[in-house]
């Protein structure tokens, strides 16, 4: 138990600082697009980085499903077939990013249009939206090396490829939009790039002789595939959903404040994105070690992580609540470049809404990723799918005929809360402790 408290938080610090540096990549083109192209460029982008909810949530799904089984296989001392899930999750990827790839270069004004985009930002969508298709498979790529090399026993490489990526994606977003004035293909370009850097921090693993994973020779098998992506069914959930809750909010907005409402919420998302990349860190961080304990049969060890988690993400959402409300201010000034009273005054009330939903996402974060470790996926899947896609596309909608714009904002944190209760009730009843 002892060496499990000590790898507690060195995966934990890892993971949370892995997945900052992952939405640092969101982060810095929203502020550097905000204050050199104002409200439209930064309702463009906020319409536009919906497709990473698709793109990410394959890659996660991908990365975190296929790792779980590995080190659940590796636990078991069982390296061929640990080696044939690595192969194909690897192979399914390579499927998936031609699939994105492809959809890029054909489709990205009908997906902008899709996604909200009006007449005036519609260009300004697709060349975004082009940009990022084209590079998905490196996205997907560094999503699964990014989980099996955490899982390999190497949480710092894994964590050092997320900020060579996010630190190669802030610089290059200066240079191509202020220097260059590339405009907004320069933000996708950067923001395109910022994964091949962090696959080349991960060839320092694949190759080395530590690297415990390898291509092993594996036929195409259903079930195996079915396996192997169920434990990330609900990393698939979350992300997935989130793109999807940006789209129905955008267009909820838009019809109730416009293009500076959908500014605004521009601004909340990408703020939340931060805070959604801390409890995202601490699940992944944690999920390596409770994929060991349960494959070993350790259940006194899979209840010591999941309470530790549950108290360090509880303490985070009251940290993040009150900054939130002391900053809400300077927080909303940081992407208000035009000093726009209408987008100041939405932005600061819908984050004292919203940021309340905080104080539960971390369990729920948590909770799904117990389910999804111990093999009860359809728990995992249920919850994730309802907080993050039927339960607050319902409430918005609902909620916004009810009261409005602030009723949007509401929406979130009641979810959130509901999902936490009903996740409460199902742990108290599923697992053996």
């Amino acid at each position: 138990m002892q060496v499990v408290k000590k790898e507690f938080w060195t995966y934990l610090s890892f993971g949370i600082l892995g997945m900052l540096g992952s939405s640092g990549t969101i982060f810095a083109d929203t502020f550097f697009v905000s204050n050199r192209l104002g409200a439209n460029g930064l309702a463009t982008l906020n319409i536009a980085i919906s497709i990473f909810g698709v793109i990410n949530g394959m890659g996660m799904m991908l990365g975190v499903g296929g790792a779980t089984r590995y080190t659940i296989f590796k636990s078991q001392k069982q390296d061929k077939e640990a080696n044939q899930i690595f192969t194909l999750t690897f192979c399914v990827a390579v499927g998936v990013g031609l699939c994105f790839l492809l959809a890029g270069r054909y489709c990205a004004p009908w997906i902008a249009r899709l996604l909200g985009a009006d007449a005036d930002i519609l260009p300004y969508c697709a060349t975004y939206l082009q940009t990022v298709l084209c590079f998905a498979p490196c996205f997907l790529f560094n999503h699964l090396f990014m989980a099996f090399i955490r899982n390999d026993g190497n949480p710092k490489l894994s964590m050092c490829m997320m900020m060579a990526g996010s630190l190669a994606n802030i610089i290059l977003d200066y240079c191509f939009i202020y220097p260059l004035k590339m405009g907004i293909f320069g933000a996708a370009l950067a923001t395109g790039l910022s994964p091949v850097f962090g696959l080349m921090v991960a060839f320092v693993h694949f190759f080395a002789k530590r690297n415990g994973f390898h291509f092993e020779a594996v036929k195409p098998d259903v079930c195996k595939l079915k396996r192997m992506i169920e434990p990330g069914l609900s990393s698939f959930s979350n992300e997935f959903s989130s793109g999807v809750v940006l789209v129905v909010f955008n267009l909820l907005i838009l019809k109730l404040a416009g293009n500076v409402g959908v500014a605004a919420y521009g601004v909340i998302a990408n703020l939340a994105l931060v805070v959604l990349a801390v409890f995202t860190g601490i699940s992944q961080g944690i999920q390596p070690l409770l994929s060991r304990a349960y494959g070993e049969g350790k259940n006194d060890e899979v209840k010591y992580l999941y309470q530790k988690g549950r108290l360090f993400v509880f303490l985070i959402g009251i940290g993040v609540l009150c900054v939130a409300y002391l900053f809400t201010s300077e927080l909303v000034v940081l992407f208000n470049s035009e000093n726009n009273h209408t987008l100041q005054n939405f932005a600061e009330e819908g984050m004292r809404y919203y940021f309340i939903g905080f104080l539960f996402v971390g369990y729920n974060y948590l909770t799904a990723s117990l389910f999804s470790t111990t093999d009860q996926v359809k728990s995992a899947f249920a919850l994730s799918a309802f907080r993050g896609f039927l339960g607050i596309i319902m409430a918005a909608c609902l909620f916004s005929a009810l009261w409005g714009l602030r009723g949007i904002w509401i929406a979130f944190p009641v979810v959130e809360l509901v999902t936490a209760i009903v996740g409460m009730i199902r742990v108290k009843t599923k697992c053996k402790w």
